[in-house]
């Protein structure tokens, strides 16, 4: 199954829970190991790598640049199917600057090569503004 398919297969409900679940979408396995170990490093209860729940995650960090899928046919179809989860699009910002569409509709942080502190920062901030009564990790 590939990764599209598994992140479509998460686009149901949401229920709140404590601790927050993390959905890890880059082409990259390198790039997906990193990130989770920084996430987790952080604090995070589970950063995933693939779909294997019902639930949808409460947060999802995306580069659009996944095989065998449109670069902006993927974010529309999360956003149409799970409306409430807050999306960061963790890409090269080149890539991205003329889309207006996608600028307004995510967070849109630029890949640094090993150092996420600006992902990690976003990350933080938009789970504390999407879900204010929910602890936050500490850090």
């Amino acid at each position: 199954m590939d990764l599209a398919t598994r992140i479509r297969k998460t686009m149901k409900g949401h229920s709140l829970r404590t601790g927050f679940t993390i959905l890890i979408a880059d082409r990259n396995p390198r790039v997906r190991d990193f990130l989770k170990r920084e996430m987790v490093s952080e604090g995070y209860r589970e950063v995933l790598q693939c779909v294997n729940s019902s639930e949808p995650p409460d947060l999802l960090i995306l580069d659009l640049d996944l095989p065998d899928v449109g670069q902006t046919a993927i974010l529309e179809e999360i956003q149409e199917r799970m409306p409430t989860v807050p999306v960061v699009v963790h890409t090269f910002l080149s890539e991205y600057l003329n889309h207006p569409p996608i600028l307004s509709n995510v967070a849109l942080v630029e890949k640094e090569g090993t150092n996420i502190d600006s992902l990690k920062n976003v990350v933080l901030d938009i789970l504390h503004k999407s879900y204010p009564r929910r602890p936050l990790p500490a850090t």
